[in-house]
């Protein structure tokens, strides 16, 4: 059961492809659709069909939708699994002008303005019909794969661009009657890059909103193995390190993003407020007045004056 087609070129389980749901679907919206998927294959629907095609229900269902729906399920794995597709969608949006796409929907996609709303939209229209016809379901998981490696794509920073296809290229010529307000080409990169930056940020700045600090740690970190010599990341990082009770690590990233730019104002604020509530401790570290009473710090010092 080979798909060459999409995300599944790139050597990557598309499981999101698999069940036919959006990328950003939810658990819920993931088990009602794989659920719909296992009734369709399901041999009690199927009696009237040939013991061929009941096999090769038997094959998609055990091959190709339960392992996408375990994987899917568990949140551990699909974190996992959302990680790699975003690196993915990283790669891709470095070398965006040079995808090829075979399908009309996914270059129209490419160029879209409004990607969230035509890429849900087009998914949904081929999910419809995707396990109607036992002998189509690879074709269409391939062309939802498409759509999903454009989205991520689109996703992860790149612009509206034409992307490659065969002969003619009709979305092409929309883009080009667009107005010419972005940067020139020569300065792509760096604003992909600057893009891709912002949506490290973004996230983070949600998961620190909802006080989900280790995972916003986890997110800036992954942000600053693509661009350690952030002073933004540094400082963003050292904020929610102070958040989190971990004054020493905040006071190392801090100090970092000050080398970086010494004018940077976050870190010139956390770096002030460390060296306040250093010496309440006498240790120099203020790790103890950070963190939360209680734990192995909270025996030493915590509540003695």
């Amino acid at each position: 059961m080979n798909i060459d087609q999409g995300l599944f070129r790139l050597e990557f389980a598309d499981h999101h492809a698999i069940l036919g749901i959006p990328i950003d679907a939810d658990p819920k919206e993931a088990r009602k659709r794989y659920l719909k998927i296992a009734r369709r294959l399901h041999p009690d629907s199927l009696l009237a069909a040939s013991e061929d095609e009941k096999q090769q229900a038997s094959e998609l269902l055990s091959k190709l939708v339960n392992p996408a729906y375990e994987t899917l399920s568990q949140e551990k794995a699909a974190t996992e699994h959302a990680v790699v597709l975003r690196l993915r969608g990283q790669q891709l949006m470095q070398q965006a002008e040079t995808i090829e796409l075979s399908l009309e929907t996914a270059r129209a996609l490419m160029l879209s303005n409004n990607i969230d709303y035509a890429y849900t939209t087009a998914v949904k229209a081929l999910a419809e019909k995707q396990y109607e016809d036992l002998d189509e379901v690879l074709a269409i998981t391939g062309q939802i794969s498409e759509l999903n490696l454009v989205y991520v794509t689109r996703k992860a920073g790149a612009p509206a661009v034409a992307a490659q296809s065969a002969p003619a290229q009709p979305a092409a010529d929309t883009a080009q009657s667009a107005p010419a307000a972005s940067a020139p080409a020569t300065s792509a990169p760096r604003r992909y890059r600057e893009t891709i930056l912002e949506g490290y940020l973004n996230r983070a700045r949600e998961l620190e909103q909802k006080k989900d600090y280790p995972k916003a740690i986890i997110e800036l970190r992954e942000a600053l193995r693509a661009y350690p010599n952030s002073a933004v990341c540094h400082s963003r990082l050292a904020n929610v390190y102070l958040k989190a009770g971990q004054s020493t690590m905040a006071r190392v990233h801090a100090t970092r993003a000050l080398e970086i730019n010494a004018g940077d104002e976050v870190a010139q604020r956390i770096q002030k407020h460390l060296e306040k509530t250093a010496p309440r401790d006498g240790t120099g570290s203020g790790d103890s007045g950070d963190k939360p009473r209680g734990g192995l710090f909270g025996l030493f010092g915590g509540k003695k004056k």
